[in-house]
């Protein structure tokens, strides 16, 4: 196969470019660096089989040659991203998506949109099925995000009865695990630093809010998965596995060894006070159901962040610089 990974060197990109190259694909990786970082897939570069394209998928996107899918996991996708790229994170959800479904139109591709648990906002049912449909705020300090995938799943269904676009829809929950930055104000990646850092470990509120984490290979699989059949979905992918926040922390702590002690700040506008996907289509229509276990999913992103991989504490959000060239790849390591 010949897949398109649109935001390819971010934490979820990153992740799916190896795991399909492992596959036996030829993966075209296009992402700007807006959120996601180079060196996510550097060791990718060197394969003949992986192509990297700086490119801005709200402006046009062409791929020379036949492409088989097309998979829209760009966008800024944690709180302190988007807060502070909220006209990107719109302009992604909005003009990425439609740019992404005409090559893939075009193409005569299959085309996955990665939305995300947040369509369901601060939910009111619990556990969230796909037949939900929602408590958010749209103009709340997180409604760029998201309104941004609410608006890219109404495009992609108006594309696929509209267009007859092969497309289906995946509703991402919390996933979690190696390559995720220190400072992107996601609870793991915050616990993590902080208690290797011998820093108290901050939770919001009184840590009562729920989440279910999902390690990242799961969550791969479960894209890969519905990239590989015609399911419209949406379908829910995440670990039904639901834990507090303070849970969580104490956790982390825990495998982290280092008796770092937990403090309480003040909890965040619209943070939502439950998460938990219901699975069941997942299960029934995928064949689908997580693996990992959160200690060793935790584990596993700990011992990554140890290797010191992660070296800054700072959200790294750099500027837009200007792309290589309607078709031009970034040369590989040493070229």
């Amino acid at each position: 196969m010949r897949v398109v990974v649109a935001g390819g060197a971010g934490f979820l990109g990153s992740h799916l470019c190896e795991r399909l190259l492992a596959d036996g694909a030829e993966v075209i990786c296009v992402d700007n660096f807006l959120t996601g970082r180079p060196e996510n897939v550097d060791p990718l570069r060197a394969r003949d089989t992986f192509r990297l394209l700086r490119r801005d998928v709200t402006g046009p996107v062409d791929i020379a040659g036949p492409v088989d899918a097309v998979m829209h996991l760009a966008s800024p996708a944690s709180p302190v991203d988007y807060q502070a790229l909220p006209l990107e994170t719109l302009a992604v959800g909005a003009w990425g998506t439609r740019r992404l479904l005409e090559l893939a139109r075009r193409k005569g591709a299959r085309f996955v949109l990665a939305s995300t648990s947040e369509v369901y906002g601060d939910p009111q049912v619990h556990p969230q099925p796909e037949e939900y449909w929602g408590h958010v705020n749209p103009v709340g300090p997180r409604s760029m995000y998201d309104e941004a995938k609410r608006f890219a799943e109404a495009l992609t269904t108006a594309h696929r009865t509209t267009h007859r676009t092969r497309t289906g829809i995946v509703r991402i929950f919390n996933t979690y695990g190696p390559r995720m930055r220190a400072g992107d104000g996601r609870a793991v990646p915050t616990f993590i630093a902080q208690a290797l850092r011998g820093e108290p470990l901050t939770v919001a509120g009184d840590g009562s809010q729920t989440r279910s984490l999902c390690y990242v290979d799961d969550l791969v699989d479960g894209l890969l998965r519905m990239m590989s059949g015609e399911l419209a979905g949406p379908v829910n992918i995440g670990n039904p596995h639901e834990m507090t926040i303070l849970e969580i922390a104490r956790l982390v702590a825990r495998l982290c060894g280092t008796g770092a002690p937990i403090t309480f700040v003040p909890r965040p506008p619209d943070d939502p006070t439950v998460r938990r996907p219901d699975i069941t289509r997942a299960h029934q229509m995928l064949g689908w159901q997580p693996r990992v276990d959160v200690r060793d999913g935790l584990a596993r992103t700990i011992a990554w962040f140890r290797t010191g991989a992660e070296q800054s504490p700072a959200a790294r959000v750099p500027q837009q610089e200007s792309p290589t060239g309607t078709d031009a790849p970034i040369g590989r390591p040493g070229s």
